[in-house]
């Protein structure tokens, strides 16, 4: 191998035998290989961006239309993915990973992704412990109250959600390159555990996240394809689910399918993302300003026509369509509140299941008997491929229709206690993050990076375009700053001055502020934080 790495510095020997050279050669073979492509593509994104900011408006690609038209199904789904009623998702996590496999749901998706602060020591612990539950050895103490965690024996099966493809690995220089985050996480996972998956009847199985568009989808089969065939393997060996979380990988559905056709089984709708990357595209457009991140549910129009559409899209391709997060978690102490909160999530699950979806999604284990009893009482076999949706027509218009605009000619509602949530939520998110935690628990809900993505991306977007409350105060750059004061104040107040000064507040408070008011959108959040890890 003439390429060189150069890793940072492991403490754990386990690890470092883990990460071993041969590990990293693979790594180094998937940046060689592919991140030239990977960059372009980001590149495009760019480019995209820009028509985007002149008026343009996305619609279905006229030069794919033979895909979309023509009749074609992808090539297989393995037994083992064929019911996935119910998913649980959450960082790899020692404890975490043992719970989530354990909680009676179908699928547990681990992630290195938005609920995952990509530190390295995080990062690492994630693959090998990862690793040990393949492996069937994974075990937990807790030091506190002595109880042990051990595997079920029917243990839910594994995916893995990778970075995507914006994000790079510092601590793996390759030629002096940072590497790629995607290839990274995949190829470790990939390299350690393909032989023990198949041995035990399962497979490498990938969760795919930001993609937005065909042509992103078309280097993941590339990278799927060489590794088969680097490692012997039959072709579809690997499969992999797309989170359809941008507006735009939305008019390209089919063609991402068609891409990734030997490999894919389903896409899955990430609608928080969904929601991020409607306001990050449409940011310098006065016509599509979002109302309080509460009021866009998954009953406004162009929400609901998103959903359908990848159901209809999904079901003609003989893919699995998964349903999206209920971000709720079982509260404790208030019986009535837990009961309200525990409804929302049966009635969010019930709208899918009777929508045509396949499965969905929790974030809790208290979650999954809860969606089970909804899609048990609604599947008659493991899935609803037989329900194609043909009724479903939706069009470029219908993915773009906000909801209905005020008196005043603004989209929606806009109040004072959202701009507080959203400065609330978001500062509490990043500086978890910066402290190495990715998933964090926050008034009764499980918030990942998307959150705080919303919440920093719709103050940028109602300053830029000088929006107003209901209650008719502008929103100023004056006005938001002294909000967020007044946030930090009850911040502080809630945790205790000691745990507020030992905390991050300082640099959190300034990427938010600096990502709600600088003159140019940043792409990610998660990117000039990383450079705090």
């Amino acid at each position: 191998m003439n390429q060189k790495f150069n890793i940072h510095p492991i403490e754990s020997n386990q690890i470092k035998e883990f990460l071993s050279d041969e590990c990293l050669e693979f790594v180094t073979e998937l940046h060689t290989l592919f991140n030239a492509k990977r960059i372009h593509l980001l590149e495009e994104r760019k480019n995209i961006q820009q028509k985007l900011d002149s008026g343009w408006t996305p619609d279905f690609l006229y030069q794919t239309r033979q895909i979309r038209e023509s009749e074609w199904t992808i090539l297989s789904t393995p037994d083992d993915l064929l019911d996935r009623r119910v998913e649980i998702t959450g960082p790899p996590i020692r404890k975490m990973i043992i719970n989530a496999l354990n909680s009676g749901a179908k699928i547990f998706m681990a992630d290195f992704e938005d609920s995952l602060s990509p530190t390295w020591k995080n990062l690492l612990e994630g693959q090998f412990y990862l690793h040990q539950a393949n492996k069937r050895t994974i075990d937990f103490t807790d030091s506190k109250n002595k109880k042990e965690y051990k595997l079920s024996d029917n243990p839910a099966v594994l995916i893995i959600r990778p970075r995507g493809w914006h994000l790079p690995e510092k601590n793996l220089l390759i030629n002096n390159d940072e590497s790629s985050g995607s290839l990274f996480d995949f190829g470790v996972y990939f390299f350690h555990n393909h032989k023990i998956l198949l041995k035990n009847g399962t497979g490498p199985y990938f969760y795919l996240p930001k993609i937005e568009n065909h042509k992103e989808a078309r280097l993941w089969s590339e990278v799927f394809k060489f590794s088969e065939e680097k490692f012997n393997l039959s072709k579809g060996t690997i499969k992999a689910t797309v989170l359809i979380e941008t507006i735009l990988a939305a008019f390209e559905m089919d063609e991402i399918l068609y891409e990734l056709k030997d490999n894919i089984v389903g896409l899955n709708c990430g609608r928080w993302d969904y929601i991020f990357s409607f306001i990050k595209k449409f940011r310098n457009n006065p016509e599509f300003v979002l109302p309080d991140r509460s009021l866009v549910s998954m009953r406004v129009h162009f929400m609901k026509s998103y959903s359908e559409l990848l159901i209809q899209t999904c079901h003609k391709r003989r893919a699995h369509a998964i349903g999206g997060m209920a971000a709720q978690i079982p509260i404790k102490d208030n019986e009535e509140k837990n009961k309200k909160s525990l409804q929302k999530v049966y009635d969010d699950k019930l709208i899918e299941a009777y929508n045509g979806h396949d499965g969905t999604w929790v974030a809790h284990p208290d979650l999954v008997s809860i969606a089970k009893e909804v899609f048990d009482a609604q599947l008659e076999y493991p899935c609803q491929l037989g329900n194609k949706r043909e009724d479903v027509n939706v069009s470029a218009q219908d993915l773009l229709k906000l909801p209905v605009k005020t008196a005043g000619g603004r989209v929606g509602i806009i109040t004072e206690k959202g701009i507080c949530t959203n400065i609330n939520v978001g500062i509490l998110y990043i500086e978890a993050w910066i402290r190495g935690h990715g998933c964090v628990p926050l008034y009764n809900l499980m918030e990942d990076a998307a959150t705080a993505e919303i919440s920093r991306a719709q103050i940028w977007q109602w300053l830029k375009h000088g929006s107003k409350t209901v209650e008719g105060k502008q929103i100023t750059v004056e006005y938001f700053k002294n909000l967020l004061d007044g946030e930090l104040q009850k911040i502080k107040s809630m945790i205790g001055e000691e745990n507020y000064n030992n905390g991050k507040f300082k640099e959190a408070s300034d990427i938010f502020i600096t990502m709600s008011t600088s003159d140019n959108f940043e792409e990610f959040l998660t990117l000039p934080a990383y450079k705090l890890l």
